[in-house]
This record gives structure tokens, sequence and C-alpha cells, in this order.
């Protein structure tokens, strides 16, 4: 059967959050050597077309185990199917969307017309590794027929052009006036985008840099790396407030539930120990416990303020409270924060998909 191409670019979407999800963890998608090998391979060589037909030949092969998948022109035979149409539909689509370097043109304009992908091949070829590479890559996809193993390699290939995509420059939508409605939308949306805590935190600072600087204060206001024990560094938070050296409050940034463990916890390793009278969850409050809650209020009894804050709901009073010239200042803390060379390419991207997603609500 032919290849459905909206399929396609459906199975691309959602095969490539996971591996995006997986470089921000840092965790390699698990896949065999003979594959891994091979993408080493294509994406160490000049030929973006090798690791892009692919790609092709992986989805077409997922869709239908009858394709034959070294012939990417419908005139070649029984079993074979349109690559270039593949490849115009959804893979380069789909590849330039995600801002992933990758041709601009068809990814068979390398071959002459009618090929095969075979050794027969190889002769007409400059870049004779990277083919070789792509008949290795290929020869493991056609032995391959349960479905979760094809999967297995898709993922993995779509973590390398994640990778890829890391090495590029990834310009950021500019910021225009926005409602505060359209603030929830934005705020909403990149919340509920895998971030590995990065989006929260750091639309926590940028609000909080925007009240420092739009309100003159003298705070200053230090935050650390996602994934940075609070003990080792030294710090009372994800986030420390102080003022004439003295620390004002302290937070933390969380996406997981909070129960009372946690509450203890932060207690007896950084509110106790740093004397911190003030102190933060930026959290979702559907996931405070009850318990979590009544341990809270003992501490506050001596004299220890710990609250819980929803992240959209604080940021959305913030924005309402500055005004107009708040709402600017914070659009350009937030922008800064997001430009910062140690944020992902992944973020940048989910950023300007989710300003394009606001303005066209």
């Amino acid at each position: 059967m032919p290849v459905n191409y909206e399929s396609a670019t459906k199975l691309l979407e959602a095969t490539f959050a996971e591996a995006e999800s997986a470089l921000l963890a840092r965790a390699t998608p698990e896949v065999s050597e003979q594959f891994r090998s091979a993408c080493e391979v294509l994406f160490g060589s000049p030929t973006q077309a090798y690791r892009e037909v692919l790609l092709g030949c992986i989805v077409a092969r997922i869709q239908d185990k009858t394709i034959n998948i070294r012939q990417p022109y419908v005139s070649q035979g029984l079993h074979a199917f349109s690559g270039r149409t593949l490849d115009e539909r959804a893979i380069n689509p789909f590849l330039q969307a995600k801002r992933v370097p990758s041709s601009r043109g068809p990814y068979l304009s390398v071959f002459r017309r009618s090929v095969e992908y075979s050794p027969l091949t190889r002769d007409g070829l400059r870049d004779k590794e990277g083919y070789d590479a792509l008949l290795t890559a290929l020869g493991y996809v056609e032995s391959v027929s349960e479905d979760r193993e094809l999967l297995r390699t898709l993922r993995h290939l779509l973590y390398k052009f994640a990778q890829l995509r890391e090495q590029a420059s990834v310009p950021l939508t500019r910021l225009q006036r926005l409602s505060l409605e359209q603030y929830g939308l934005l705020i909403a949306g990149l919340l509920d985008t895998p971030s590995g805590g990065r989006f929260p935190v750091i639309l926590v600072v940028a609000t909080l840099n925007a009240i420092k600087e739009f309100f003159a204060l003298d705070w200053v206001i230090t935050w650390q790396g996602i994934n940075v024990p609070d003990i080792v560094s030294g710090a009372g938070g994800d986030i420390t407030i102080t003022s004439g050296g003295n620390t004002m409050m302290a937070a933390e940034v969380t996406e997981r539930p909070v129960d009372r463990s946690r509450i203890a916890t932060t207690f007896n390793t950084k509110i106790a120990p740093a004397g911190i009278e003030d102190y933060l969850f930026f959290v979702k409050l559907s996931g405070v416990t009850p318990e979590a809650k009544r341990q809270a209020h003992q501490y506050f009894a001596a004299g220890h303020e710990v609250n819980f804050l929803e992240i959209k709901d604080w940021i959305i009073m913030c924005l309402a409270t500055m005004g107009k010239r708040g709402r600017a200042v914070f659009n350009g803390e937030l922008l800064n924060l997001l430009e910062a060379p140690d944020v992902p390419r992944t973020l940048k991207v989910a950023w300007n998909e989710q300003i394009q997603k606001v303005i066209s609500t």
C-alpha cells in the first residue's frame, strides 16, 4: 500500500518529542550496535541526504513491511514507493519545521534517476563511506520485523537529528505585545512542554528579575542550573533573593508532586540550617498533598513561612500589577534567559512554536 503521508508526519512528531525528552535527560535511546555505529558515520558525513533517506525508509517500513525500501521510485517494481513524495510531503517539512539542518531540496537529487540503494550505486558517488553506512543501516532495518524494534531505530535516529540541531543556531521569535489572556496561553503552553524543569525555572526567574527592575529594588537574585543539588551548591533553594547581604526569601520550583516528606526534608536540609524565614514552593497546587500543607503550617507557627504558589497564576498577577511597562520588562528578561548559550535548542524551538500558537489563536 502507498505511504500515508499524514500518518508519517504524526509518527515523526510523536517520536521526535520522545527523542527531545531523551536528549534533555542525556539518555541516549538504546539500539543495536550495528545501527548505532552506522548512524555515527552518517551524522559525521557531509552528505545530508543519506541520513534523510534513512529516515524516510524507516518511516516507510514502519507503515508497510512489504515495501522495498531500497526502491524509492514507484516505477521500479510492485513493492517500490515514492521516496521523493515522502520527502516533499513529510520528511523535509518536518525537519525544516523543527529547525534541523537538512537538505533544502529533495534528498534524491544527490543520486542518479531511478537509483536503487544497493552496492552497485556506490561507484558513482563521492561520499562512499557515508553511503556504505547507509547501506548498513538499511540492511539492519530490513532485518527487523517487530514494530517495537523499528520504533527504537526511529527514536535513535531522531535523537541524532536532535543532537545535530544543538550545533545549529535557532533564532528566537521576539515577543510582541500580548494580552493577559495570551500570556496565560503562552505560560500554560511552556509549562506543559517537557523541558526537564527548565521552563518553570526560567519563567519564575524572569518574573522576579522584572519585579526587581520595575520597582528598582536592591534584590540580588541568584539561581542555579537544573538538577544541581542544593546541598552541594550551598544554596537555600533553586532561587535565592538577598538584600543587604540578608536572605529575604528562597524558592523551589518543581514539577513533581509535593508530599509531607518533601516538606520535612526541605526544612531540615535547607530552611532550618540557613535560617530562612520565607520559603516558596512554585508548584502545581493540585500536586500538593493535604499532609504537606499541614506540615508547612507547623513550620509557619515556628516562624518559618512556607507557602505554595501556582506558577501561571502568580506570573499573570504580577504582569497585571506591573502594567504595560512591566510586561515589556518581563518580555526582555524572558528572552535574555532563553538566549543563553546553555539553553537547549529543543527549548528554543518549543518557544517559537508556542509563540506561533498564541499569536494565531
